[in-house]
């Protein structure tokens, strides 16, 4: 509290409640609850599905919410039920918030389809402000030393593309095809390339493309162009419904084709013989369970992937979340929230 018994502000982005509307404004800092951690923010990773929130293409589930879900911070604050977190301890903080723990879902492993579910920066106040709260199970604990600009965009583009990566179920060595190549698609392919797969990327825009060849993957072409090999999986990453046939005409029998976006535009009529016959599988991914996040950060810090960042200044949100809307983003977005970022 300050001296006249209020609460102490905290510069912050929200939502204006018209589609695509943004706005910088001071807000009161959160008070965490008792099973809550205060986290001062350092860096938030800027995702497509933050560009969804803010233009409402996705529903509004908090009006004037402050978007961000790939937060890394230092805890300030500790609820009085809280004992796995201290005051000084840096955490990531990612999409998922909290689950009903209670559900068929939940018991089974696949919290990441409990209907009670709840997101950060969609349901509650996320990470481009200067302080969140977060509840402490759902909390990552982060070395140190990490570096916080590279670890940002693994909380959400690193996990929902390692569960994308699970989900399309990759043989050893084989051959996938990713369809856009944004943030989550170029650290999928880092991780499927260590694996030993070969990738190809199929991409609109040269930025895309020219980061797709410095990463090494074996054939860039544009976004419908046919590859030059049968797909033993595919992901698109991009939400346009007009590819899924086209990443499943790409697709040799009994191959997989996963769908990792949150929104994508309505996908065309199929030709079931063309596309889905001879036992190709069409699967989605909706979010991810903890377990997802901590078995992918463990493998990231173990292969030591390494997302290319671009730095945006705190005041320069609105410029990067037009440049995610007209496709001239590269890499992954990371929003300087702290003292010196």
């Amino acid at each position: 509290m300050t001296r006249d018994g209020s609460r102490p502000s905290m510069r912050a982005w929200r939502t204006t409640g018209a589609p695509g509307g943004l706005e910088l404004t001071a807000l009161p800092v959160p008070v965490p609850s008792g099973t809550e951690l205060l986290v001062r923010v350092e860096v938030c990773g800027i995702c497509r599905t933050d560009l969804h929130v803010v233009d409402h293409e996705i529903p509004v589930h908090r009006e004037r919410v402050v978007p961000g879900h790939q937060a890394v911070g230092v805890v300030e604050g500790i609820g009085p039920a809280v004992t796995a977190f201290a005051a000084g301890d840096r955490v990531g903080v990612a999409w998922l918030r909290r689950t009903c723990g209670q559900c068929d879902y939940c018991r089974r492993g696949a919290e990441n389809l409990c209907p009670a579910s709840e997101y950060t920066g969609w349901d509650a106040d996320g990470g481009f402000a200067e302080y969140l709260t977060v509840p402490a199970a759902y909390a990552y604990r982060l070395d140190g030393a990490i570096d916080p600009v590279e670890t940002a965009p693994l909380l959400c583009a690193g996990i929902i593309g390692y569960r994308a990566l699970m989900r399309a179920a990759l043989p050893p060595g084989g051959t996938l095809g990713i369809y856009g190549f944004g943030s989550s698609a170029h650290v999928t392919a880092q991780l499927a390339m260590a694996s030993g797969a070969t990738v190809y990327a199929m991409t609109r825009g040269e930025q895309n493309r020219s980061l797709a060849r410095e990463l090494g993957v074996a054939f860039v072409g544009g976004e419908a162009d046919e590859p030059p090999s049968p797909l033993d999986s595919a992901i698109v990453f991009a939400p346009a419904g007009e590819l899924v046939p086209v990443a499943l005409r790409a697709t040799r029998s009994g191959g997989t084709v996963a769908l990792a976006g949150i929104e994508m535009t309505d996908i065309p009529s199929l030709a079931y013989t063309e596309t889905l016959f001879r036992e190709r599988d069409l699967r989605t991914v909706t979010a991810n369970t903890r377990e997802d996040g901590a078995r992918f950060l463990r493998l990231a810090q173990s292969l030591r992937l390494r997302p290319t960042v671009t730095r945006v200044p705190f005041e320069g949100l609105g410029d990067a979340i037009a440049a995610l809307r007209d496709g001239t983003a590269r890499g992954s977005l990371v929003l300087g929230v702290g003292p010196g970022r």
